[in-house]
């Protein structure tokens, strides 16, 4: 056997920051390569789009030139070149017809899922939050197909939600950063087999990093199952996450049933232990969460104070939605959100 070498701080730094020197150029020279794949493509359909439209939709002249020109170079160069991918790359030329507002922290499978996106605001915002938060092109597409943009819009407005990923301003409320409903597709439970509450729990922190992702920005894990004293009585928080963003910490309850005013009034009673025992004076009040199967809306009102700006009731699905069953649900959201909106002024 060799001997066992004894390195000193100093040099065990040394060996380090060189680890890192040699990590990031690769990490550098592979973004490189991903940024030259976009910028192959987007010149190959600004090509495409002066040979066939001159300005002008020829729709048939396209699609001829396009197959044949894929059927020229796919053998060659491969599947990369294929009829679909051409056509890709015109549509890319068309979202983005400046070179210059390409972004280099993406990739051509990152684009293609932004060019898919028609409306503007939307498609700006998945490109914002996937640079910010160093999205991969799979988080992107998971992002996308949960309508989290949509979801957002249902207790704000796009420009409060653009002005955020914009980094224009931080979130000012718990309704810019509490989601309703929540997906939780990626903990694959089945929506109609029977489980506890102890195995959501448990699926959950398995699954940490992509219930972060669907909890979104400013999220911190603190603890599961936190336990406190009251006298001789003893609870427990599901699980504590904190928010940098909002300064606060938010404390989870997870619920396999139909959300209750019981429950409701246990959660406030989480969050006031918090604001009295472990909130800081400069922090801000704690946000409770209450995660369930289902919840009456006026049921929920009910229970909780007119100001209430801390407690929340978050329905979650265990399948990602059809755009026609969010569409509804956004649009009612938006109707109760309009008159709430009245009733304060």
């Amino acid at each position: 056997m060799g001997e066992l070498i004894q390195y000193t701080e100093a040099e065990r730094l040394f060996f380090e920051d060189s680890r890192r020197i040699i990590n990031d150029s690769r990490n550098s020279a592979v973004r490189s390569v991903d940024f030259c794949r976009v910028k192959m493509y987007l010149q190959l359909g600004q090509r495409l789009f002066g040979e066939v439209q001159q300005g002008k939709d020829k729709a048939d002249y396209g699609t001829y030139l396009i197959s044949t020109l894929a059927k020229v170079l796919e053998p060659e160069f491969g599947s990369g070149f294929s009829k679909r991918l051409l056509e890709l790359s015109r549509q890319f030329f068309r979202t983005y017809p400046n070179a210059n507002a390409l972004r280099s922290q993406l990739n051509w499978t990152q684009y293609r899922t932004l060019i898919q996106i028609s409306d503007k605001n939307k498609r700006e915002y998945y490109e914002l939050e996937a640079v910010n938060n160093g999205w991969t092109a799979r988080e992107l597409e998971r992002q996308k197909n949960s309508l989290l943009y949509e979801r957002l819009l249902k207790s704000s407005d796009k420009e409060s939600v653009l002005a955020i990923a914009r980094k224009e301003r931080l979130p000012e409320s718990p309704l810019e950063v509490v989601k309703d409903p929540m997906y939780l597709e990626f903990l694959g439970l089945e929506q109609k087999s029977h489980y506890y509450e102890s195995d959501l729990e448990q699926a959950l922190i398995t699954h940490l990093q992509e219930f972060l992702l669907e909890l979104g920005n400013g999220f911190t894990f603190v603890a599961r199952q936190k336990r406190f004293l009251i006298e001789d009585d003893e609870y427990k928080v599901d699980l504590v996450f904190y928010n940098r963003l909002l300064k606060c910490f938010v404390l989870i309850d997870l619920k396999t049933h139909k959300a209750t005013h019981q429950d409701l009034g246990q959660l406030q009673m989480y969050v006031n232990y918090y604001d009295r025992k472990e909130k800081l004076p400069e922090e801000n009040p704690t946000i409770g969460i209450l995660l369930c199967t289902e919840k009456n809306n006026t049921a929920v009102q009910m229970t909780l104070p007119e100001e209430n700006s801390t407690i929340y009731a978050s329905k979650y699905e265990l399948y990602l939605p059809s755009s026609e069953q969010l569409a509804n649900e956004v649009m009612e959201a938006k109707i109760d959100f309009e008159k709430d909106l009245q009733k304060l002024k």
